[in-house]
Formats: C-alpha cells, structure tokens, sequence
C-alpha cells in the first residue's frame, strides 16, 4: 500500500469504528437501559444522562483488558506476515461488515448482539485473509472463538440465575410480609450495599491497566472493595432510609428530594394533618394509552371550551376497548403507523427546538414530482434544518412506554396481556423505595457494558490506528490509547441517546412483567454476569445478559405464562443468525478487496 491508500484505509476504518460505536449504544446500551425506563423508575432523559457518565467511566477505566481479546485472539498476529496494510483493511472490513448488520437490524427494531456481530465479522474476515486454519477456533486459554461463543449459552443462563436469586431474596424478606413497606425501607441498605460493592469490584479486581490496581494485593482489593460498599449502605440508612420513611410511611406528601441532607432529623418530621396516602408514582403497567383514558373530572372544572375536548377522549377510548367494531379494516403496520401519527402530533404541541421541527416538517411537505423540481429543491432546504433537529432530538422525546404498551386486540396485545395478568403486583410504595436502588443497579450495569463493550469497537480501531501510525503490524499488541476509549465511548451514549428508542420500544414490558424490584434484579445478575466475564477479557454479549436476567425474574413468578417467550424466541433466532450473515458478510468484503484488480 502506498501512504495515500494507508490513509484511506485508516479514514474508512476509523468511520466504520465511530458506526460500530454508535450502533452498540443504540442497541446494547437501549437494552440494558430499558429495563429501568420501562418499570418507571428513571425516565429517559435521566437515563441518558446517567448511561453517558458511567458509560465513559466503565470504558476509561476498565474497559481496555477486553479490547485485546478482539485485537490479537481471534486472528494471531503473526497471521499477518508484518503486512500493515492486509492488516487494517482487514479490521476495516470486520467493523463495516458488523455495523451495517447492527445498523440494519437496529433500524428495524431487530434486536442482536454487536459483540457477537464483531466476533463473527472478525472470524470471517481471518478466514478470507489467512485461511481456516489460522482463526482460533478453539478455547485457547479462554480467548478462542469457542469460549466467546460459549457465552452465547452461558451468558444468558448465568445472569438468569444471579438475577432470580436476588429476586427471591427481595421477596422473601419483603414481598411476602403482611406489611412489607417497613421492610423495604429498612431493608434498603443492604441492596445499596451490593450495588456498590459490585460497581467497585468493577474497578478494582484486577483493576484498570491504566491504573496499575492490578499489581495490588489481595487484602488491598477486598479492604477497598467492602469498604466503599459499606460506606454506600451507610449514606443510605443515613440519609435515603429517614428521606423514604418520611415519603412512604409517614405518607408526608410536602417532602421533597433535597430533603435528604436532612438525614434522621426527618425521622421527627410531623406530617400534614391530611396525609393519608403515599405520594408516590403508579408503576403499574397497562396497555391503555394513559394521555387517551378516561380520567373524572368535577363539574365546575368543565368549562364549555372543554367539553369537546372530553368527548374526543372518550372516542379514543371507545376505539381502544372495542377493538373488533374500530380495527378489523386495519393492519397491525397500520395500527403501529396510527400511533407514530399520534407522538408526532404530540411533539408539535412542544416548545422548543423539537417542536419548532416537527411543525416545520409538518407544514411544508413535498410537493409532487422528483426532489430536484425547483419547488421541491425549495422545500428541502427549508426542511434541512429541521430535519438536522429532529433526528438528533427526537430520540429524546419518544413516548417509551407509550410504545411497549402493545395494542389491546391484536396478538401481540394479547400475548402481553396474559404475560401482566401472570405477574404478581406489589404495593406502589414498595416499588417506590426499589426505584432508588434501581437507579443504582442501573448505573453499575452501564458501567459493565462500557468495561466489556468498549472493546469491541476500540479493539479494531486500536489495531487500525496502530498499523496507520507505525506501518508495522506488530503494532496492535500496544497497550489502548486512553483518548481512544473516550472517543467510542462519547459515540455510545451518542447512539444510545439519538437512536436508542427503536430498541427500547420492543424490550422491556414486552417480554415480561417490569417493576423497580423486578428491574433492580435484573440489572444486578446481569452487572454481576459481564463483570464476571470481563474480568477472563471474555467479550460477552450485554444485551444476552439482560435478556437473561429478565427471564429470570420473570420465572419468578411461578409460572411459565408470565413470560413472552414467544419474543424471547425471536431474540435467540436473531442471536443466533448474526454469527453467519456477519461472518459471511465480513469475509466476502475481505475476499473482494485483498483479490480486487489493482495496479
């Protein structure tokens, strides 16, 4: 290769990497993201800013062990003869091949594993560059293709296991108890004691190369370990235990966040005179539209202006609840177009940059003819800045529970009303007290997938960027630059806050009932699974993981008919198709390229 065409290789390699980035925050972030957005216990702009922060943290600190795997394991190094340039076009083709299948499936909310689509994208790429033979099909020490793809099986099944087993523990001190909102208050603690020992595990087991946490004793590694731990339980019986008690039991409805920092002072809050129910959210799910039901209404609020307003509201839910007379002339694609039509008109009622851009899309659609009419070319411009806007917010402001909802009438609908109707419901202020440690569980799992994840879209960049700067192929042994991991982390959470919806739509509810103490379980057993497996620098799959634990959980509940497995059915075939169309579409670009007429 001469410098120019080193320099193409290396500008499409690092585009594919940003895409690969991307890719792996709209889909694997969104799903282990969702779990907490669809048992209500954070919404989705929290989540976006919580995902970003310890996507970047697990990524930067971690996140490197793994990248070496992807880089040096699947194809040997010296497979490549010290050939810089077969070397990145090579990694260039596997990360094209995997994000446009990512990508591709993303779109259609088609949910599967970008870890794996790299893998397999890799694995193909080996074989169309050095031959069958030379790809590490095997164990190999735990770094071959056969333990990667061991994981598809285990992954799943282990995080099943972590997340049932933290389930019934919830359930056995306080699901089952006559009274049990004493129990999860005082009791809440303790979970923020394995939340925070397990993100610090994170950290500090082996720690970040980066770090040197490594080379630390053993009594080092557990005495930091626990001790964070212990001072998280702490700050909670310190300051949230008193702030819930006031909120739940007490039932004082004036109590707002910021009077946490009070601590045990709120244990002598006197509550208002009237308090006689908790405020707090309804976690219960449903499959009713909550803007379109009915709610009562007091004569003297119903001013004439508002009578026709009612009288809509009432129409749409006569076309709710009689599916059979409103539906049967339409299609389920029609039914889900019907309600994109009803978010979008939502969206223009908005202030702000969101709004502005969907009444401008709105009101000036595109005339009749080709683009390049004049007055169609007119009509793109003024569409251009507002479709810029809208694509990079409307992500934002996509109604996720409005879209997991299902369609009272249809299969689907039906599937999801049995899957509800199978699964226990907890008092509210139950639910309330686990929304808060959900938080936390969700935090950790987000900074395992940046730990794990990373590596599968800076592993390939790693060696691109190495073979570009050097020319030497012996080059991606180097250690990952920390700029690097900052770069594709920040790419992520871009993906996971602009594309993430399409996703997050389909999980969630979909494949069983969703609560904060369900949800919570969730996120730990599989936090708990990816931590497990990054720490063997074992790529696994954190969408697997998540899937997992929520079958897990749902299992819980004693019967096989509160889980949809005709989705988790759907989630396996797609799993398992992404080994061979990455793969195979990962080594035809490789197969095309290296044997290309050139001259």
């Amino acid at each position: 290769m001469t410098l120019s065409q080193f320099d193409y290789v290396f500008a499409i390699g690092t585009f594919f990497a940003l895409l690969d980035a991307f890719n792996n925050g709209a889909n694997d972030v969104a799903n282990a993201w969702a779990t907490s957005v669809s048992s209500r216990s954070i919404s989705y702009r929290q989540a976006m800013i919580f995902g970003t922060i310890f996507e970047m943290l697990g990524a930067i600190t971690v996140g490197a062990r793994t990248a070496d795997t992807i880089k040096n394991q699947i194809i040997p190094n010296d497979a490549f003869k010290g050939n810089a340039g077969v070397q990145m076009l090579a990694f260039t083709c596997a990360l094209a091949a995997a994000s446009s299948w990512v990508m591709w499936c993303t779109r259609h909310s088609a949910h599967v594993s970008s870890t794996y689509s790299l893998v397999s994208a890799v694995a193909g790429v080996g074989v169309a560059t050095v031959g069958a033979s030379k790809v590490q099909w095997g164990w190999n020490d735990g770094k071959g293709l056969g333990a990667i793809f061991a994981g598809l099986g285990m992954a799943p099944a282990i995080s099943a296991c972590f997340a049932s087993i933290i389930f019934m523990l919830i359930k056995l001190v306080v699901h089952i108890r006559k009274n049990p909102v004493p129990w999860a208050v005082w009791t809440s603690p303790f979970f923020f004691l394995i939340a925070g020992t397990i993100c610090t595990l994170s950290i500090v087991y082996k720690g970040s190369p980066n770090l040197g946490l490594n080379k630390r004793p053993a009594s080092f590694i557990v005495g930091v370990t626990l001790g964070t731990g212990g001072a998280v339980c702490l700050l909670a019986a310190i300051f949230f235990v008193p702030y819930v008690y006031a909120k739940v039991i007490q039932k004082d409805y004036t109590i707002k966040w910021y009077h946490a920092v009070y601590g045990p002072l709120l244990f002598y809050r006197e509550p208002p005179a009237d308090a006689s129910e908790a405020k707090v959210p309804n976690y219960a799910v449903v499959q009713d539209d909550e803007e379109t039901a009915e709610t009562p209404a007091s004569s003297a609020s119903v001013a004439s202006g508002e009578e026709k307003k009612i009288s809509d509201e009432a129409d749409n839910k006569l076309a709710l609840a009689d599916p059979e007379v409103q539906r049967p002339q339409m299609t389920y694609k029609e039914l889900n177009a019907e309600g994109e039509r009803k978010l979008h008109a939502k969206l223009r009622k908005k202030r702000g940059p969101i709004g502005w851009a969907m009444r401008t899309l709105h009101d000036n659609p595109m005339g009749p003819g080709q683009i390049y009419e004049l007055h169609n070319i007119k009509i793109f411009f003024k569409r251009l800045p507002a479709m810029i806007v809208a694509g990079a917010l409307y992500g934002l402001h996509y109604d996720i529970h409005a879209a997991q909802t299902g369609i009272a009438g249809t299969p689907d609908g039906e599937r999801m009303a049995r899957v509800y109707a199978h699964a226990k419901k907890y008092p509210n202020e139950v639910e309330h007290t686990y929304s808060f440690v959900q938080i936390l569980t969700a935090c950790t799992a987000s900074f395992a997938h940046g730990a794990n994840d990373i590596g599968n879209s800076v592993g390939p960049w790693a060696v691109i960027y190495g073979a570009w700067s050097t020319g030497n192929a012996a080059q991606s042994k180097a250690p990952v630059p920390v700029w690097q991991l900052a770069v594709l982390s920040a790419t992520i959470s871009l993906g996971l806050i602009t594309y993430g919806y399409n996703i997050m739509k389909v999980m969630g509810n979909k494949i069983t009932y969703h609560s904060p103490s369900r949800g919570c379980s969730m996120e730990m057993g599989a936090a708990i699974t990816v931590l497990v497996f990054s720490q063997y620098s074992l790529p696994v799959s954190t969408s697997m993981c998540i899937t997992g634990a929520t079958v897990g959980v749902g299992l819980c509940n004693g019967t096989l008919k509160a889980v949809n497995f005709q989705r988790v059915g759907l989630l396996a075939f797609s799993w398992i198709m992404t080994i061979p169309v990455a793969g195979t579409l990962g080594g035809v670009l490789m197969g095309l390229f290296l044997n290309a007429p050139h001259f």
